[in-house]
């Protein structure tokens, strides 16, 4: 998902105090190392694969133990009203910063990221793209993680912001609304008395298919066709694109996700790459925010083209008569 912008907003406020006493009520055992190995960069896990101890992207999400036993947590995930992808704490130590880039996995395609900061200090900054700011505790935002993009923590004392990614949902989209009007005010949202039952929060089950479908397909070459810069070889390589999706929507159309086409996909993948190899003889081709489109269309649409990508090279590397067995 994509801002127009660098920064929005929202026109929502959580009690800072209250989402720092959840973090303190967890044991120091819940932190762990940030899967980047960033230097002064740890974690706690609030929404995972099946709530376990994983920083996996494919798989059906649930709450984690450290989540359920923090309750205000939950009521601010509740009051944005997302579908909820993972989800985590992420501590900044300090003088720690996140180097500058550019989130072009698919997952960060399909999903907006929110950041509420709980502990902070004013020499923390976000920069993304040409802006710089500093979000304040208890404050709601959104980035355009597809511009180049960084954190600085400046201060003396660890920084920690609850990290939220989603899909979206109705009251999501009404606070993006609001805050795009720019006539929206802010409002609190108090902590619930503790006899209050837990919100029932909704996590999502499905994130990658077995096979993209076309239709994802034609949307994620046409974000990177938009944003792409003129090139010589640019029209040949957008002409290739388009006809390895029509490609795949006869395929689609013939075996879906079933098994029975997945030599036919595989065919038509290889068949792509051996063409890319030679165009990119002809020059690096970069994107509006000074990205390869080479590297995007690995991390955005190849790397996700199949939810298990060892399972449909087993099977297509497999004999016929072990191909229609397993079928």
């Amino acid at each position: 998902m994509r801002l127009d912008q660098p920064f929005l907003k929202l026109p929502i406020r959580f009690d800072a105090d209250a989402l720092a006493a959840d973090v303190r009520a967890l044991p120091p055992a819940a932190w762990v190392p940030h899967p980047t190995g960033f230097k002064g960069n740890e974690a706690v896990r609030l929404v995972s694969v099946g709530g376990g101890a994983n920083d996996d992207f494919n798989g059906e999400m649930a709450a984690t133990e450290q989540l359920l036993a923090s309750r205000y947590v939950m009521q601010v995930m509740d009051a944005i009203g997302g579908v909820w992808g993972r989800s985590r704490l992420m501590g900044l130590g300090p003088g720690g910063d996140v180097p500058q880039h550019v989130d072009t996995h698919y997952y960060w395609r399909t999903h907006w990221r929110i950041h509420v900061p709980i502990v902070t200090n004013p020499a923390v900054t976000f920069s993304c793209g040409p802006e710089t700011v500093h979000m304040a505790a208890g404050e709601c935002w959104l980035f355009d993680s597809f511009r180049w993009h960084k954190v600085q923590n400046g201060g003396d004392a660890q920084r920690i912001h609850l990290v939220l990614d989603t899909v979206g949902g109705p009251r999501f989209w009404d606070l993006v609304e609001e805050a795009k009007s720019g006539r929206a005010e802010e409002r609190l949202v108090a902590p619930a008395p503790a006899s209050a039952a837990p919100p029932g929060l909704v996590f999502e089950r499905i994130n990658l298919t077995p096979v993209m479908s076309p239709w994802q397909l034609r949307t994620h070459v046409a974000f990177l066709a938009e944003r792409s810069v003129p090139h010589p070889v640019l029209a040949a390589l957008l002409g290739r694109l388009e006809r390895f999706v029509d490609d795949w929507t006869v395929a689609w159309a013939q075996h879906g996700s079933e098994r029975s086409g997945w030599p036919t996909y595989m065919t038509l993948l290889d068949g792509l790459k051996a063409d890319l190899s030679t165009l990119r003889g002809g020059g690096d081709v970069l994107l509006t925010n000074r990205l390869p489109f080479y590297a995007a269309l690995d991390n955005m649409i190849f790397l996700a083209l199949f939810a298990d990508p060892a399972e449909v090279s087993a099977y297509v590397a497999a004999p016929p008569q072990r191909q229609r067995a397993a079928s």
